[in-house]
């Protein structure tokens, strides 16, 4: 059996939720009123917790873990819903805490159409990489980097063949709100002053999740 991380395993952190939490309330309010969202929030908390429990152990300061507890604060919410909030709702709410004015600050530090952006970008994920190779004992629950800087002359290209978020969801039965979680990449990447040209996810059933970034001003891309 596989090694979980929750509320009952010290590599528990809420932080993420914590952070995210104020603007996923802004957002539930605009669109389902302050008494919704009050009765709401204490659920979704305890969803977060027991999705959590129920993760595979992907490693406490794996530096790709962030994207499990970020991703599941939005599960969760719409899992406590019980059928209030649909995907295209989870979608634009999703969108409205990626769009707050404090995650801007992102595109300040990385600038993807100047090439020490796209080099930030890569040696990100090459630090990602990196840890993995240092903890072997995650690398089966974990993301799986696959570089090919070959493919593309312009910005920077990898995949993946493996995501505990995939995971997760198909184990669960959450396959048809996966697609949101994908598309947070997109709203990230924007932030940076990047595009995220991407032909495949594991989520539609694709082999591989590819990420080719390029600046979000670049034409015609090769």
């Amino acid at each position: 059996m596989c090694e979980r991380i929750g509320k009952e395993n010290k590599n528990y952190d809420g932080i993420y939720q914590q952070i995210l939490e104020p603007f996923i309330k802004k957002s539930l309010n605009k669109r389902y009123g302050k008494a919704y969202t009050k009765a709401l929030i204490p659920k979704a908390d305890a969803e977060y917790r027991d999705m959590l429990n129920r993760s595979d152990d992907i490693g406490r300061d794996n530096p790709m873990a962030s994207n499990t507890y970020e991703c599941l604060v939005f599960l969760a919410i719409w899992k406590a819903a019980d059928g209030k909030i649909s995907v295209e709702d989870l979608r634009a709410i999703s969108k409205d805490v990626l769009s707050a004015p404090i995650m801007k600050v992102m595109g300040i530090l990385i600038n993807a159409n100047k090439a020490s952006g796209i080099k930030r970008i890569q040696k990100m994920m090459e630090r990602d990489a990196k840890w993995l190779d240092e903890h072997p004992q995650y690398k089966k629950y974990s993301w799986d980097f696959h570089f090919d800087e070959k493919k593309h002359k312009d910005g920077f290209y990898y995949y993946f063949t493996q995501c505990p978020l995939n995971t997760f969801a198909r184990r669960e039965g959450y396959l048809e709100v996966l697609p949101v979680m994908c598309d947070i990449d997109h709203i990230t990447a924007s932030l940076m002053h990047a595009k995220l040209n991407r032909k495949y996810t594991l989520a539609s059933g694709g082999k591989v999740c590819d990420y080719w970034f390029v600046g979000d001003k670049m034409k015609n891309p090769k």
